[in-house]
């Protein structure tokens, strides 16, 4: 039979399975932390993997959670999942996973988020790994770090946060496996309706599911979708380091991701359109966003997505504006949410340079191309016209 569309997936994976007599629909709630068993045998297979089947919901499995992996490496084109508590949970125990000790190397992209950036530059390189921060359009210069290095891992955003540059995914998994290190690609910003890294080469996605993939701003959670081998590593790790996700947030994003490609849909037409109206606009310097014609990854991003979209973020730059204008804006907005998140049903307005950045010096930022009159916008599902007028009327009064 066929493989299904992403749609018939998105509502039916992961649900009906491995829940031994368990006629419901959708995929119950199991809140039970442990597990009983007919015999000490049955318990001693079940744990030593000889046998499928539950023992301690913290370290090791849990019903309603493992719904919500299936559910998500299904849709990321992955053979396995690993859900976690967090997107920087899941950030940490991938890098973990993919090797990244004392003395190794890796590659990061210098404008990843803000706390992925603080986590390899300081935890992690405070530990001993050594981290160098690069351009991702720079593929040049990437292949000749890992070839005078030899790094273990490249880690890099599908679209980068805040400014909205695509990774070329296939030639950067070239790279990396040419110097045997691994692709890790935080597909936070695209969700797997828009991309699959899996697909042009990544060995691991990573997501905080707490974004597009719950998309309602009621559950946070992380995941990351891999082989089979790194799961079982990052779950070997995660014994040790007790990072799970609970059953009833589980269920929550597992819940939302039925409705991922119908919002995502719904939130690439309003960012477009904000984007095209906001290039236009004489108070706007600057827009980023992705699908837009003289974006410089324009076509690049049709071919990663499928010409379904360039996401639901995009970025602008306030003419003139210094931290004083944008607070002003921020505060004149009536529809559009001030809130430090995104990929909600709600939309959203972030302000970098305090929040999502927050941790990184004003020259970091500035060095990066972050500057004090940059917003971050996260198109929600309300009607385009509605949002485009609470704006308007931002503008209209710090322009007084």
């Amino acid at each position: 039979m066929p493989e299904k569309q992403f749609n018939t997936r998105a509502v039916h994976a992961g649900e009906r399975t491995d829940l031994t007599h368990v006629n419901s629909v959708v995929t119950p709630i199991f809140p039970s932390v442990g597990y009983t068993f007919a015999d000490s045998n049955e318990l001693d297979a079940v744990l030593g993997g000889e046998q499928p089947g539950y023992v301690y919901s913290p370290r090791y499995a849990n019903p309603t959670v493992a719904a919500f992996e299936t559910a998500v490496a299904n849709l990321e084109s992955a053979e396995a999942a690993l859900a976690l508590p967090s997107g920087m949970a899941a950030v940490h125990l991938a890098l973990l996973g993919a090797g990244v000790r004392a003395g190794c190397h890796i590659v990061v992209a210098a404008d990843v988020y803000g706390a992925t950036y603080s986590l390899v530059q300081q935890v992690f390189a405070e530990l001993g790994a050594k981290v160098h921060l690069v351009d991702v359009l720079d593929l040049v210069g990437i292949d000749r770090i890992l070839g005078e290095v030899g790094c273990t891992a490249v880690l890099v955003e599908t679209i980068s946060n805040p400014l909205m540059k695509v990774a070329d995914l296939p030639r950067l998994a070239a790279i990396a496996h040419k110097h045997n290190a691994r692709l890790l690609v935080d597909n936070t910003f695209c969700s797997p309706y828009l991309c699959n890294p899996i697909r042009f080469g990544a060995d691991m996605v990573i997501h905080s599911a707490t974004k597009f993939i719950g998309g309602h701003g009621d559950v946070m959670a992380g995941v990351v979708a891999t082989t089979a081998e790194l799961k079982d590593e990052m779950v070997r790790l995660n014994k040790l380091l007790g990072s799970s996700l609970g059953p009833f947030e589980a269920w929550l994003a597992h819940r939302g991701l039925k409705t991922l490609p119908l919002r995502m849909r719904q939130q690439c037409h309003n960012a477009l359109a904000l984007a095209t109206w906001l290039q236009s606009h004489p108070q706007i310097n600057r827009v980023h966003y992705a699908f837009l014609p003289d974006h410089p990854q324009f076509d690049l991003m049709h071919q990663l997505s499928g010409g379904r979209g360039g996401g639901a973020v995009l970025s602008f730059e306030v003419r003139g504006a210094g931290r004083q204008e944008i607070f002003a804006l921020m505060d004149a907005l009536q529809l559009i949410q001030p809130a430090t998140s995104l990929g909600d049903i709600y939309s959203l307005m972030l302000y970098p340079a305090i929040s999502s950045h927050r941790s990184l010096t004003p020259e970091e930022r500035h060095s990066l191309g972050i500057g004090d009159g940059l917003l971050r916008l996260s198109a929600g599902i309300e009607d385009v016209a509605d949002i485009q007028a609470d704006l308007a009327q931002a503008l209209v009064k710090i322009g007084r």
